[in-house]
């Protein structure tokens, strides 16, 4: 198949290249050159910015296209007017449901809209937005490429090359040992995703055409960010760890976040969209590896990585001792 990537050389997307080349396919990525710019030799690199025009697709046909980083419906429509593909695939993500939801909830759960529907559609993403715009984006990319395109709605992606960190701060901080500084509640829901087991199915899924809405998500709820702590320990943890949950209002309190402590909710109702029922994925052949595996090749991997928004070690002791003092 001939196979266009738009991006394709930053973490999802280039799992998603990965996989597509394994399975022997003539892969073209569009992307703006600043990443990976010596990754897949064997791939056609076409440099474009996506949102300053995409007249280089112009003339070109290929059988499936995989959108990895559309964040605004008018990116979609842009593609849409400059691409002759057959499949369409859309990366969403479980942010697009309205809250409160129920553990559990599958594909047809009520959708986030923006506060004022009639109104202009922000061209902005923040944390108020990001979901409700990809709302639009789903809704464009299927106005666009018809009911035939597959719209892929992960959670938290992990794995090698996650420049966000957000997972690998866990097993690099777990991995050092001592004390360790557990945000929030314990029973806060929790879900994951390896990018190449996704990336795998999604190119599995292109090859035979398959259209709908997936959630792309593991373990089945219920999956607990005590439990998500303790396996990483049970992997990588050396002898005398142990997890300190400290309450959420006063890591709040002291300015902490979900940045400087990734993937903590913050005891927001947004948490909720980690209960995601994926079994309508599994039956389409998501097969997630087994999650201590992930952890140990991540350790392995992506020992000693970091990223500046995580909390540093005397920080992190700072707040221990103050939790302790109260």
């Amino acid at each position: 198949m001939r196979i266009l990537i738009i991006g394709g050389t930053r973490f999802v997307g280039r799992h998603i290249t990965e996989a597509a080349l394994a399975a022997g396919h003539d892969v073209s990525l569009l992307h703006r050159g600043r990443t990976g710019p010596d990754l897949f030799p064997e791939a056609e690199h076409i440099l474009a910015d996506r949102d300053s025009g995409l007249s280089v697709l112009g003339g070109r046909e290929w059988d499936a296209t995989i959108d990895v980083s559309a964040y605004l419906p008018a990116q979609v429509e842009a593609l849409a007017g400059a691409v002759s593909t057959g499949q369409y695939v859309f990366v969403s993500t479980t942010a697009v449901y309205a809250t409160p939801k129920e553990p559990g909830f599958t594909e047809d759960s009520p959708l986030a809209e923006l506060p004022d529907p009639a109104g202009p559609v922000p061209d902005v993403v923040t944390g108020q937005t990001y979901g409700p715009l990809k709302v639009l984006c789903e809704r464009a990319a299927t106005g666009a490429f018809g009911p035939g395109t597959l719209v892929v709605r992960p959670t938290y992606v992990i794995g090698p090359h996650d420049y966000t960190g957000r997972f690998t701060y866990w097993v690099n901080r777990i991995a050092r040992g001592g004390e360790v500084l557990a945000p929030g509640d314990p029973d806060d829901p929790i879900q994951v995703i390896d990018g190449r087991d996704m990336a795998s199915w999604i190119v599995a899924m292109t090859e035979k055409a398959e259209g709908g809405t997936f959630h792309a998500v593991s373990p089945p709820p219920p999956f607990t960010f005590g439990d998500m702590l303790r396996a990483i320990a049970a992997e990588v943890a050396p002898p005398g760890t142990t997890l300190t949950w400290v309450d959420a209002d006063f890591l709040l309190a002291r300015g902490e976040n979900g940045r400087s402590l990734p993937l903590w909710g913050e005891g927001d109702a947004w948490t909720a969209a980690n209960t995601a029922d994926p079994s309508a994925a599994h039956a389409a052949g998501l097969a997630p590896r087994p999650f201590a595996r992930s952890v140990r090749e991540i350790r392995a991997s992506e020992a000693g990585f970091s990223v500046e928004t995580t909390i540093t070690p005397e920080r992190e002791a700072e707040l221990l001792a103050a939790w302790h003092a109260r």
